[in-house]
């Protein structure tokens, strides 16, 4: 048996903030048009459900990356490979996360901090371990904690 998976996060705004993960990771924003409009043709989706952004038409609430080198459905141009989707959810974040991304900058800590940071990324923390590793604990714009090694 082979396992997928995708990472799912709760947002406020999850194509704004698909828009700052795909920017972050090099990774494509995924473009269900041409599903939703098959959807949509056969009435089996309704006009509310469906958000229009950037030309392209999204599931209101839910916004997808994926690796631009992985599988995917060419119909739906929904990811099979290293996928995280955004889904919006009425409550606001609070607390800590509980699990997050960690970015590896290739050695290029101080650019790869710098450009996250354009992208709207801030820095909360400086860590240094020694030996161990050299990082920055950030948040992408919706609060959500990630580091950069």
């Amino acid at each position: 048996m082979t396992l997928t998976w995708k990472l799912v996060v709760d947002s406020s705004d999850a194509p704004a903030l698909a828009e700052f993960w795909a920017a972050a990771l090099d990774y494509r924003v995924e473009d269900p048009t041409a599903l939703i409009d098959a959807l949509l043709a056969d009435g089996r989706l309704p006009a509310a459900a469906v958000l229009e952004r950037d030309g392209r038409k999204l599931f209101r609430g839910y916004a997808a990356v994926r690796h631009p080198e992985d599988p995917y459905d060419p119909a739906s141009d929904i990811g099979q490979g290293r996928r995280i989707l955004f889904q919006d959810v009425p409550e606001p974040k609070s607390g800590k996360n509980r699990l997050h991304i960690d970015v590896h900058s290739g050695g290029e800590l101080d650019a790869v901090v710098a450009r996250l940071e354009s992208l709207g990324a801030t820095r909360v923390e400086e860590r240094d371990q020694g030996p161990a590793g050299h990082w920055w604990v950030m948040r992408d714009p919706e609060g959500n904690e990630f580091c950069v090694a």
